[in-house]
């Protein structure tokens, strides 16, 4: 079976590399895939190659489908999940695993995840949705507590100012509605309590009617240790949170995920795909912060690594609805990511440094982001540009894998956090 993989991330490369080991896939096709979705056929693992592809193209995307003959397509990135590239494939008759684009609300609008998770009990902060700045303004004088304010749209991870007092609560709404920080993703805002306590993300593989759980993760957006400096799209990953108990894990499934896939069939939309939960573990419960309509970037680097059942089966019978009838099953251990990223990175950076090291990585598993082929030469093309994903006994060997890779790997001006998951070793 051939396997078209929609993207160009670290996410994509972690689902081309899983895929290809599916004992039922005979070639990945990443479109567009990056500098490391290209290698040969070997043992355990499919071939891979990239074609040239706009994600935001769904006729281009699903013509590329049908040229290939490809009998499953997996989605990476939420946009083209938003623009309703899922109705199209289906529509042509061709298998793909995500959520139709109604069902996609649940990302490609904060406001409607909001209203959503409100109607359906799930535990959520308390939240203000506007289209109007004075009304927002007003909402603001209206509460005593700290904030968060969301652009409701998608702004790739980034759309998100966690403020300190009233007047930075103010100005956030009016970088996003007046000078569209993020552009159109600001027209609406999104203002909610600030909550506290540690994250957590559950990824859940859903068919409509049943959700399975994959191993839970934690990831950390902020740019610089000691989780200082501007939110990223994930600087690293590591699964599972040692911390965390199979109790709270259940309940998650319990209140969040099960209640989701319920509400969205009660709407008319079954859910079909990956849902990301992220959660914060509150001194007052578990609350819900967002939800994703996809695999997490860079959970997926460690997530997928975690993953002992066939992916390629799990998708097919998801898109089948037979999702009851399957095993998810996980590696035992834990795996660890760390992120390379750009100097500069989240803000302004350079393009186009040579890569040198990668062939010198053993033990550790180098996911491509933002890279490409240039001449012969892998070179950086992104802000995130490499995952280096070690697994282990145990979240300090999988972490100390992850990092003896990341040693051996040279860019100009790159950036990585040192102290990855160091809050979970601490806390053990």
């Amino acid at each position: 079976m051939k396997v078209l993989v929609i993207g160009s991330g670290g996410r994509e490369h972690a689902m081309a590399w899983k895929l290809a080991q599916s004992s039922v896939v005979s070639e990945v096709v990443v479109a567009p895939g990056n500098g490391g979705t290209s290698w040969p056929a070997q043992d355990g693992l499919a071939s891979c190659r990239s074609v040239p592809a706009n994600v935001e193209d769904i006729d281009g995307l699903l013509a590329i489908a049908q040229k290939e003959g490809a009998e499953l397509t997996a989605v990476g990135p939420e946009v083209p999940l938003s623009l309703g590239i899922v109705d199209a494939f289906q529509a042509a008759c061709l298998k793909i695993f995500g959520p139709s684009q109604m069902a996609a609300q649940l990302e490609s609008s904060k406001a409607y995840s909001k209203d959503f998770m409100a109607e359906m009990g799930i535990p959520t902060a308390e939240y203000g949705a506007f289209t109007d700045k004075a009304e927002a303004l007003t909402y603001l004088d209206s509460i005593d507590h700290l904030v968060v304010v969301k652009a409701s749209g998608l702004a790739a991870g980034k759309g998100v100012i966690v403020c300190d007092n009233k007047e930075q609560a103010m100005a956030a709404v009016a970088e996003m509605m007046d000078d569209k920080r993020f552009g159109a993703a600001g027209d609406q805002v999104v203002i909610e309590e600030r909550l506290t306590g540690p994250e957590l993300s559950l990824l859940a593989i859903c068919d409509g009617k049943t959700a399975k759980q994959l191993i839970h993760s934690r990831d950390h957006k902020r740019a610089y240790d000691g989780d200082l400096g501007p939110n990223t799209g994930g600087m690293g990953a590591y699964a599972p949170v040692p911390e965390v108990g199979p109790e709270v894990i259940a309940e998650v499934m319990e209140k969040v995920v099960q209640p989701t896939v319920d509400g969205m069939a009660k709407r008319g939309h079954p859910y079909v795909g990956v849902l990301y939960a992220g959660i914060m573990l509150t001194p007052n419960g578990i609350k819900t912060l967002e939800f994703n309509c996809r695999f997490g970037d860079p959970e997926t680097q460690v997530v997928l690594p975690m993953l002992k059942s066939d992916l390629a089966e799990i998708m097919l019978a998801a898109i089948d609805g037979r999702l009851d009838q399957v095993k998810v099953e996980n590696h035992a251990g834990s795996a660890a990511t760390v992120v390379m990223a750009s100097g500069g990175y989240p803000g302004s950076y350079t393009k186009g440094m040579a890569i040198s090291g990668l062939d010198g990585v053993a033990g550790a598993t180098v996911f491509h982001a933002g890279t490409k082929m240039a001449d012969g030469q892998i070179v950086t093309s992104g802000g995130r540009v490499l995952a280096v994903t070690g697994t282990g006994d145990n979240l300090q060997q999988a972490l100390d894998s992850a990092y003896l890779g990341i040693k051996k790997v040279n860019f100009d001006k790159a950036e990585f956090r040192t102290d990855i998951g160091q809050s979970s070793i601490e806390n053990q």
